[in-house]
């Protein structure tokens, strides 16, 4: 994923996609701190690719906060570089479960764990960010598990 990313800006650089070259930058800026606090905690070399997913699953959240902000500001320009950068991130994740998709996930974790209540809620959602870690919007997983579930 490391590597997609450095070719990716490498590519944007060269079509001279200012928008993509500073969306990639701020990714492995992000990418590099994460690095370097790993280091210093295990030693380690480099995040892994997980690490990564989470991080740009992060990022993507917090540009859809800072729209709404800026919607309510009244600032559209704004949300539409932060929705540019959005389609731009969500370019490296893997591909994302349709929501019948999610909702038979959430299903299938709930028969295979015999969740019946609100109290089984964490492990459900623990044993759906195992299996579907990247691939799934987990504030509508809950959402859908929770309704399940009462």
């Amino acid at each position: 994923m490391r590597k997609a990313l450095k070719e990716s800006l490498i590519t944007s650089m060269r079509a001279k996609d200012k928008h993509a070259v500073s969306t990639l930058r701020l990714i492995l800026a992000a990418l590099k701190d994460r690095d370097i606090a790993a280091r210093t905690r295990d030693n380690a070399e480099e995040v892994s690719d997980a690490e990564i997913v989470s991080m740009l699953q992060t990022m993507i959240k917090q540009r859809r906060e800072s729209i709404v902000m800026f919607d309510k500001g009244d600032r559209p320009e704004l949300a539409a570089k932060e929705a540019q950068e959005i389609v731009i991130i969500e370019g490296f994740l893997p591909t994302q479960l349709s929501d019948d998709d999610l909702e038979g996930a959430v299903t299938a974790v709930m028969a295979d764990l015999s969740a019946t209540s609100l109290k089984d809620m964490g492990r459900v959602m623990g044993e759906l960010r195992k299996r579907h870690a990247g691939q799934m919007d987990f504030g509508k997983a809950g959402s859908i598990a929770k309704k399940a579930l009462s």
